[in-house]
């Protein structure tokens, strides 16, 4: 993350290369990168928007701020910040973390890889790998298909088909950090501060939008799918892999790119099937984000500090503040709860899908272990969606349980069968606990719950009518038979 995302500062000497440095400056945006959206450099002696005593410019703060910026950078750069300020939108400036992330997404990955448009080849690759992929997982799970289409998205078209979910995840986390801003000043001051609040609302918004941004377009250079930290972040039933992120993943690994394709459609797939096939799923892992997030509380001590010193012209302050941390976790058993849940639902999650995915390729792929070792370490190790919710939310989105869960999913195949493993996905009571990862054994070998038998008992018992009710239906017919035989008479 960047220390200064929102930029304000002042820019650079002009480029030693005259007229076609100002090209390239003006082209990239002042130089400064996706962590500089709003084009303000750094000016030695300047300290935010003003210049310190005896620096340059004192006699001329005007000058020393700006006199450097032509006047397109300049009038782009107010218009940016007037955008910024004068946000009115909910807790998180999504506006704004769309244009950082596509942004980030241009300069291109740190490995020099850059972004491209998908070409028809591509297209045609990922359409065959999914339609592959498909078939072979027929014959390792009972889930049907679960996509209704396969595409091959650029990392832009990442960026734009996942922010709905990103936004879903985050939004209820920033609100509490909104309000707290408030909260934070002694009720008499709140009267007489609010166009402060308004402001430093606008600047939380504007500083949870570039902190998301920043991630998500780091993380746009890495995926190579869709479901790749294990939440169904894009659209439903559209399996989406990203083949220029599947070539530079397959760069060293010495596999044929096509088997590496395969690979990562067969888990792109399994995890469609899952979530489409399982229609509590997805509620259950986004609820058990957000009853975590319910739990943790803003260390409001750092924000009245904060608060208490807030410069209107040094915004960089509250986004200081929130890379230092400013969420703690409760230690309560409520939150230790949660926290169990959520990491014992993902590890349910990646488990399966490795375990299928294994199941699948194994006989069909000479590389399918070297691939399912790199993807499991790669996942074990974290990325930037794991910083983003570790920095944001004090969460970080890693099945810490991985092997343990695929091991106790292949445990169930071998004892139950494929039908019998998948059928634990009925009902979220069925699934393992955390427990039952510490005793694979135990659970496979623990007499199934039938949950059908006890719908069929639920069903019975609502036909069954109340004795101490009177049954209208009987009255009903009575009546009728009744009229009847007054009619005959």
């Amino acid at each position: 993350m960047s220390d200064t995302p929102f930029g304000f500062g002042l820019p650079p000497e002009e480029p030693d290369d005259g007229d076609e440095g100002k090209k390239k400056d003006q082209q990239s945006g002042g130089g400064q990168g996706p962590a500089n959206p709003f084009g303000f450099g750094g000016l030695p002696g300047a300290g935010g928007f003003g210049g310190g005593p005896g620096g340059p410019g004192a006699d001329n703060p005007f000058a020393a701020m700006f006199g450097s910026l032509n006047p397109n950078d300049l009038g782009a750069a107010f218009q940016q910040l007037g955008q910024m300020l004068s946000y009115e939108g909910g807790p998180v400036n999504w506006d704004m973390a769309k244009q950082i992330a596509r942004q980030t997404v241009s300069q291109g990955s740190p490995d020099g890889t850059k972004d491209a448009s998908v070409g028809p080849a591509d297209r045609k690759g990922v359409e065959e790998a999914v339609r592959l992929a498909d078939l072979w997982l027929d014959d390792a799970t009972s889930l049907p298909s679960g996509a209704a289409s396969a595409v091959a998205w650029s990392r832009a078209e990442w960026v734009e088909a996942t922010l709905p979910a990103w936004k879903e995840l985050v939004d209820p986390v920033a609100e509490r950090v909104g309000t707290a801003m408030g909260d934070v000043l002694p009720e008499e001051m709140q009267a007489m501060a609010g166009p402060l609040i308004g402001m430093m609302r606008s600047m939380g918004g504007a500083m949870f939008g570039t902190q998301i941004g920043q991630a998500v377009g780091v993380l746009a250079g890495e995926v190579v799918g869709s479901s790749d930290i294990g939440l169904p972040l894009g659209p439903a039933g559209k399996a989406a892999l990203l083949p220029v992120n599947i070539e530079t993943f397959g760069k060293d690994l010495s596999v044929p790119q096509e088997e590496v394709r395969l690979y990562l459609a067969l888990r792109e797939a399994a995890h469609q099937r899952l979530f489409a096939h399982v229609p509590w799923l997805r509620s259950h892992l986004f609820g058990a984000v957000d009853g975590y997030a319910r739990g943790i509380k803003v260390d409001t001590a750092k924000l009245e500090d904060v608060v208490g010193q807030f410069d209107p012209q040094n915004p960089e302050q509250l986004q200081e503040a929130l890379q230092q941390g400013m969420f703690q976790p409760e230690d309560t058993p409520e939150q230790k709860a949660a926290l169990a849940r959520l990491e014992t639902a993902l590890a349910l999650v990646e488990g399966w899908v490795d375990a299928v995915v294994h199941a699948a390729a194994k006989p069909r792929l000479s590389s399918a272990d070297a691939l399912r070792e790199t993807l499991r370490r790669r996942r074990a190790s974290g990325g930037p969606a794991e910083q983003t919710f570790a920095t944001l939310i004090g969460l970080e989105l890693r099945p810490r349980r991985l092997r343990d869960a695929s091991r106790l999913w292949a445990s169930l195949t071998d004892a139950r069968g494929v039908d019998g493993r998948d059928a634990l996905w009925a009902h979220p009571d069925m699934l393992p606990t955390a427990t039952d990862l510490d005793d694979p054994d135990g659970f496979v070998h623990r007499e199934q719950i039938d949950f059908s038998e006890l719908d069929k008992m639920l069903g019975e018992a609502a036909d069954k009518p109340d004795p101490k009710k009177p049954d209208l239906k009987k009255d009903e017919t009575e009546g009728e038979d009744e009229n009847k035989g007054d009619d005959a008479g």
